[in-house]
């Protein structure tokens, strides 16, 4: 508003000043005009001068005496008549070596403008309204033609001024100008009520935005609330089922190493207690971590080439798989950079990963594992061509508590808990709909060793 302002006052002044330009050009004109004729009238005034016997001297006398002279002839006579009008044209004369004026008829006048204008060889002057109002013009603005021609002493000469009032040239001025300041006016009136409405629309429009904006702050921070109670309560009941569970596994762990001395001599059956050891143990490991990262500890980091996540999620899931009737595909790079993190929980992220693929496909369906490199960061994928997943469902599948399985089946939690263990060690998680067929694409990103170190 202020900016549209000082634009209306700049615009105001330009016009403004364009105008008074104008006048004083006008006025240049307007005493061109007076010049000319001031020398037609000295031609005619020289033509009598010439033809009588005007004396040189310059007393009041003399000068009278030569006026008379020149004033009786008939073309002098002429030429004061066609210029002269009472009130708002007048001739006055200097003769040789004065500075007094005197008009047509003979009569003394002061004019210190016209003086002045005579004594530095000026064509024209403007006289003030009290000088114009000596002379017997209008108390307005005066302009006075000047021309000389030479009297019969060399050394002086006569002086001509034509006087005429600039009362219609200064009214046109004045009625141009407040014919300008309406135009300002009204234009500026229409700017300012235009630009204050505009002004108020945006202020609306801001008003507007600002609301939306902090209702979807409030929005975003209730959604916040509701993921984090979410959070809270998964984290809280697996902590519960995590404690549960560790009782009966030591039972597991403590009756399996127990049977263990008895079974040397049936190898079969010692391989079956020694894997059901091992996978208690693992059990175990993955609940300490897990409680571990529950109470906010920072998991233990070991670099670890991604490849051997990889072929330990799969040797875990094999089983689910053949039973499923689903085929298992990996491609695994060896070349890639280690990674930072707790081996048994990205492992169990992947396991996390790959059984829902397993769940989403039918008997005959294929899964594809892959790990590769992203730029500076290493890339686990997992693809299937299941059911698929909608873009609707993808953007709250990692919430807790959502799930697109049907009632029973699931209980929402495992990709939260992934989700979070893999925010634990500064990755990302992605779920979307595959583009080129049915099916889903899961994608776990973390940085690499180099990059961290880079970083």
């Amino acid at each position: 508003m202020i900016w549209m302002v000082l634009t209306i006052c700049a615009v105001a002044v330009a016009a403004f000043w364009d105008e008074q330009r104008e006048f004083t050009a006008a006025l240049g004109d307007f005493a061109g005009e007076q010049t000319a004729l001031a020398r037609a009238v000295a031609a005619a005034l020289r033509s009598s001068l010439l033809a009588g016997e005007a004396p040189a001297q310059s007393s009041p006398g003399a000068v009278k005496r030569g006026l008379e002279l020149a004033l009786g002839t008939t073309e002098f006579l002429a030429a004061v008549r066609s210029v002269e009008r009472p009130g708002a044209v007048r001739l006055l004369l200097q003769s040789p070596g004065g500075t007094e004026l005197t008009t047509s008829n003979g009569t003394p006048v002061r004019a210190l403008a016209i003086e002045r204008g005579f004594a530095s060889g000026a064509t024209s002057v403007r006289l003030s309204r009290s000088e114009a109002h000596a002379l017997g013009l209008p108390a307005r603005m005066a302009m006075a033609g000047l021309t000389t021609l030479p009297g019969r002493d060399p050394a002086g000469r006569w002086g001509i001024a034509v006087v005429a009032s600039a009362q219609r040239e200064r009214d046109r001025e004045r009625n141009a100008e407040w014919r300008l300041a309406l135009s300002v006016l009204v234009a500026s009136g229409l700017v300012l009520a235009f630009g204050g409405v505009a002004v108020r629309t945006q202020r609306k429009e801001m008003s507007l935005s600002h609301e939306l904006r902090v209702a979807s702050m409030q929005s975003a921070r209730d959604e916040r609330l509701v993921r984090a109670d979410k959070l809270a309560t998964m984290g809280a009941l697996a902590t519960g089922i995590a404690h549960e569970v560790s009782t009966p596994l030591g039972v597991i762990l403590g009756r399996a190493e127990q049977l263990l001395p008895k079974l040397n001599g049936d190898q079969r059956s010692r391989r079956a207690v020694e894997a059901i050891v091992e996978q208690a143990e693992r059990i175990g490991g993955i609940i300490r971590d897990f409680l571990a990262l529950a109470r906010g500890d920072s998991p233990s980091m070991k670099n670890v080439p991604p490849a051997r996540i990889a072929e330990v999620a799969l040797e875990l899931v094999q089983h689910r798989f053949a039973k499923a009737g689903v085929s298992l595909n990996s491609e695994l790079a060896r070349d890639l950079p280690e990674i930072a993190c707790e081996p048994r929980l990205i492992e169990q992220v992947m396991v996390n990963l790959l059984l829902n693929a397993c769940d989403a496909c039918r008997r005959g369906g294929h899964v594809e594992f892959q790990v590769l490199a992203q730029g500076q960061r290493v890339a686990f994928v997992v693809t299937d061509d299941g059911a698929g997943i909608s873009e609707s469902a993808a953007a709250r599948i990692l919430d807790p508590f959502f799930t697109t399985k049907p009632a029973g089946e699931g209980s929402g939690l495992g990709l939260a808990i992934a989700n979070e263990l893999v925010k634990h060690h500064r990755g990302t998680l992605s779920i979307a709909p595959r583009q080129d067929q049915a099916g889903t694409c899961a994608c776990v990103e973390f940085p690499s060793t180099k990059e961290s170190l880079v970083g």
